[in-house]
């Protein structure tokens, strides 16, 4: 079966009798299978998948099938699928099956998407590696000796090794941005509140966002536009109206552009991805797009001031998994206290556990003023630098990573060097801002490189049309020169 790059290109496709739904399901299963030594997948719904296959195989015979009919796609394993499994990658909620479909999932649902499985991700979504999975490491599918991103690495490889079209991960610092670049996809964070996060196991409740995986920008759009708004069960959800995302991604005229001038001289950002990034800016510059460097004061506390709150959150948040409501229990426990102990610390692990101590720290009597309420003085701050850069610029443009996927392993023994690999992606989520990740060519080893498009607050309509037609600039150099 050919690779189909566009929701578009199988529809087309299903309407001339090329193929069907069976059939596609048949072949993911197949390409799942053959390539299960990724680990992008814990859960596979095969004979559900195929039974939904022939039931949209109906529709689409009489005329009556959904907007997303043909779209195979892979849920990251923290967003809620009832009677399915929900382990949030953690030992603590082994077993466990959620009592109701997540908002998100079950828009695609109503629309006719099939559901093909469970994705392997960082542990609570608490990773920018995916090695910190109770379920084991997922392997980037360009080199299988190195990571894939996190926390949703699993999705990412997911549709990097097509093993399914799209897949729909969360963001809270870059998690769906991250592992997209890492992995050669588009990764799309929207802004805070455009799309609910009922049903999506917290990790920081004012970061994390839902946001859908895909190979193009024009599957990202339509996806946005089926998950998008207005929903009762999230309160702090927005209201605004959803826009048709995937018929305006036209882009017509000049665009000014910023960037910031130290992600392009540091020393910390490989060669090859400075370079990437600088000759994207150039093109577009003789283009006649106005872009122009500039410099943002705050820059060196976004980091700080994103794992400050985000373990604060994380630390309250988690808080329910205390081994009496659900999940797990230990059976070594001797009353109430030595319960709490031992089932949480048995059932999470390393990471969760060191986030969790943080946030706890953060926020106790003797430190919170001088942390979290700073933290959050800072945050405000971030957010009006932020507003002030966009009353001059349409668009902020950076590199996704500072690096391309580094080796499985090699920065486990410093955890700071894993957590830089956040430092370009935290902004859009500290400040609540839209922001999308499309590939960029490649380093020297054929591993994929990635670029970031930032816009204003529900402002995804133009920033998916400018990064429609940036997609088309970068696929446009990087053919020449191959």
């Amino acid at each position: 079966m050919k690779e189909y790059q566009t929701l578009a290109e199988i529809q087309g496709d299903l309407r001339e009798g090329v193929v069907t739904c069976l059939q596609l399901v048949d072949h993911y299963l197949e390409r799942i299978s053959s390539q299960s030594h990724l680990n992008a997948f814990v859960d596979v719904y095969s004979e559900e998948a195929r039974e939904s296959a022939k039931l949209i195989d109906q529709k689409l015979s009489t005329g009556n099938a959904g907007r997303l009919a043909g779209l195979v796609v892979g849920i990251k394993d923290v967003l809620s699928h009832k009677g399915h499994e929900l382990q949030s990658a953690s030992q603590i909620l082994k077993s466990y099956k959620a009592p109701y479909t997540a908002t998100a999932v079950q828009r695609l649902l109503d629309e006719d998407a099939i559901i093909i499985g469970r994705q392997n991700c960082d542990e609570f979504a608490m990773g920018s590696s995916n090695e910190n999975s109770s379920l084991g490491p997922v392997l980037n599918a360009a080199d299988n000796s190195r990571v894939p991103g996190g926390s949703s690495g699993g999705s990412a490889v997911a549709v990097q090794a097509g093993l399914c079209h799209a897949s729909l991960g969360s963001d809270t610092g870059g998690s769906v941005r991250q592992p997209a670049a890492f992995c050669g996809v588009v990764g799309l964070k929207p802004s805070y509140g455009r799309v609910s996060r009922w049903g999506l196991v917290a990790y920081a409740s004012s970061f994390d966002c839902v946001g859908p995986i895909t190979k193009s920008v024009e599957d990202a759009a339509l996806l946005l536009e089926v998950i998008a708004g207005a929903d009762q069960f999230d309160s702090t959800v927005s209201q605004k109206s959803v826009p048709s995302y995937s018929s305006a991604l036209s882009w017509n005229g000049k665009a000014r552009i910023g960037y910031i001038k130290e992600s392009l001289e540091s020393e910390s950002i490989a060669p090859s991805i400075r370079r990437n990034t600088q000759e994207l800016l150039d093109k577009l510059k003789r283009e006649g797009h106005d872009v122009q460097p500039v410099e943002m004061s705050l820059l060196q506390y976004l980091l700080p001031t994103y794992y400050i709150l985000t373990t604060a959150e994380a630390s309250s948040n988690l808080s329910r998994f205390d081994g009496v409501r659900y999940g797990h229990r230990s059976e070594d426990s001797r009353d109430l206290e030595s319960m709490y102990k031992l089932s949480r610390t048995e059932g999470f692990g390393d990471e969760v556990r060191k986030r969790i101590l943080l946030g706890t720290f953060v926020l106790s009597a003797n430190y919170y003023d001088a942390y979290y309420t700073k933290a959050q003085r800072v945050r405000r701050l971030v957010q009006e630098e932020t507003q002030r850069f966009f009353e001059q610029f349409d668009f902020f443009i950076s590199p996704v990573t500072p690096t391309t996927a580094f080796k499985i392993g090699e920065k486990s023994e410093d955890p700071i060097q894993v957590y830089l690999a956040d430092i370009f992606t935290v902004h859009a989520n500290v400040i609540g801002y839209p922001a999308i990740s499309i590939p960029n060519g490649s380093d020297e080893s054929g591993l994929p490189v990635g670029i970031q498009v930032m816009a204003r607050p529900f402002e995804e309509e133009k920033m998916l049309a400018f990064t429609s037609y940036l997609s088309g600039v970068t696929k446009e150099s990087y053919s020449a020169v191959s």
